[in-house]
């Protein structure tokens, strides 16, 4: 009997599937919250790998995974105004390491040369993809899925100009699902820009930062038109952690304390709580 409990036991071991605990961000200034405060947002809280004291969208992966009773370990590797061919070309000895989950953020545009064509942005994810399931092949590798840059889409000059707001996001998640589907050790994709898009289709955000912000609505960019603000990366941050960890981001609640540390009122946490979790109801 004793023997039969223990094979049941060792059954159960390995057929459980291993609770991620330790998250990488490899990405750039929409990564580390630039334009707001959330890029210095509690810093000591995660690991940042280029000791620039940056805490950004991943301290706030890891202030919800506190306030949810989640053990995370976070780091980050993060460059401004990069994309992933740089990280695996020039911060490979920072990267090479054990990860359960990894998280790419690529350029804004994919190619900053050829906006929008996502050949360069596949070959580095795959390439990265490959160096991470070396130390770990189960390693969850994710692309995020950015949002439309108003100053692309109101400004001449762009592919994106003169376009509906939602277009340059949607652009962006149709190309990263493609490398998803076809780069191998790419898991899926976050789709923070399809969040943006349902809280301006919604009225919870403003769609136009050039006309400024229509009262009762959030301003989800920073005032280069750009960047994200504390909004903006709020939204971002919500929607990669209940992506990654399957949690209901919902239930933070109007109390969730870094909507409070970053001026945010409990009922535009809230709003922003539930975006994030219709996105990814959505997108399943």
């Amino acid at each position: 009997m004793h023997r039969l409990f223990s094979g049941i036991a060792a059954l159960i071991l390995i057929a459980a599937p291993a609770t991620a605990r330790d998250i990488l961000f490899v990405g750039n200034s929409f990564t580390f919250g630039a334009g707001s405060p959330v890029e210095r947002y509690r810093p000591d809280s995660v690991t940042d790998l280029n000791r620039e004291g940056i805490g950004g969208v991943p301290a706030l992966f890891r202030s919800f995974a506190e306030q949810a009773g989640l053990d995370w370990s976070v780091s980050l590797e993060t460059s401004p105004g990069k994309d992933l061919a740089f990280h695996y070309a020039n911060k490979r000895a920072a990267i090479d390491r054990r990860w359960d989950v990894v998280i790419l953020q690529g350029y804004s545009t994919l190619d900053a040369e050829n906006p929008g064509d996502p050949t360069r942005h596949g070959i580095a994810a795959g390439q990265l993809a490959a160096l991470v399931h070396a130390r770990n092949p189960r390693a969850q590798v994710n692309l995020v899925e950015t949002w439309s840059r108003a100053d692309l889409t109101y400004r001449p000059g762009s592919r994106w100009s003169g376009m509906p707001i939602m277009t340059m996001a949607n652009d962006l998640a149709a190309a990263n699902r493609g490398v998803a589907r076809t780069v191998r050790g790419i898991a899926g994709t976050i789709p923070v820009g399809s969040a943006w898009n349902r809280a301006i289709a919604l009225g919870v955000a403003d769609a136009n930062p050039y006309d400024g912000i229509d009262p009762g609505r959030l301003g989800l960019w920073a005032d280069d038109h750009y960047h994200g603000s504390s909004a903006g990366y709020y939204l971002e941050a919500l929607t990669i952690f209940g992506r990654v960890t399957g949690y209901d981001v919902r239930q933070l609640g109007a109390g969730e304390r870094s909507a409070a540390d970053l001026g945010l009122t409990g009922e535009q946490a809230v709003a922003l709580q539930r975006i994030a979790w219709e996105t990814l109801r959505q997108d399943r």
